[in-house]
């Protein structure tokens, strides 16, 4: 572990936001040349909201991987919970602009169906968090404040998992599994390793 740590260190973070980008390119050329079936909206829509729970539960086990596997991720962290921002905002966007279209519709499906209000409460949670991931709103808010901040995340991805099992019909496994490994990823950010008791001095 040590070893790749090490190898880590010397990878830059940058070339995680174009690379991280490309897939949504991909999704959306194979939406328009016809790979994604007979409604490549709601494909394209799903496939977005999914990726974007992808990037949002490999920001929270960042520290569960750094504390009981020792593989040290936090310099990717920021990058990587931009990345979920970004996935969900174009998920928003495909929704309100491909799908709904119709402003008012919008709103009457944000205060009647339970899932996508509970969607759009992750969304309006996340954007604080994008808006103060940089050094700037670090030194502003202070290292306390902006911690505190940021524990957001422990609502907001929940919420996303909680969106996805409440979104599909009827009792499927795959959402419920990964509403399962959020709750599991979260009490392992709770719960610290105990510290190995020193043998006493003789």
């Amino acid at each position: 572990m040590d070893r790749i740590n090490g190898m880590l260190r010397n990878v830059p973070t940058w070339p995680l936001y174009p690379l991280g980008a490309l897939p949504v390119v991909w999704l959306f050329w194979s939406g328009l040349t016809g790979g994604l079936g007979v409604d490549p909206v709601k494909s394209i829509e799903h496939q977005l909201g999914l990726w974007g729970l992808w990037w949002l539960i490999a920001a929270l086990a960042v520290t569960p991987l750094m504390r009981y596997a020792g593989l040290r991720l936090v310099k990717f962290r920021r990058a990587i919970g931009l990345m979920g921002f970004y996935y969900i905002s174009v998920h928003l966007l495909v929704w309100l602009f491909l799908d709904v279209q119709i402003l008012a519709l919008m709103w009457a499906d944000i205060l009647k169906r339970p899932y996508i209000t509970i969607g759009m409460a992750a969304f309006l949670l996340m954007v604080p968090l994008a808006v103060t991931s940089n050094n700037w709103a670090l030194r502003r808010l202070g290292p306390v404040r902006w911690r505190r901040l940021h524990r957001l995340t422990y609502l907001v991805v929940p919420l996303g998992a909680v969106h996805f099992v409440m979104l599909v019909k009827g009792w499927q496994i795959e959402p419920l599994v990964y509403l399962a490994g959020v709750l599991a990823l979260l009490a392992l950010r709770l719960r610290r390793p105990r510290q190995r008791q020193r043998a006493p001095a003789t």
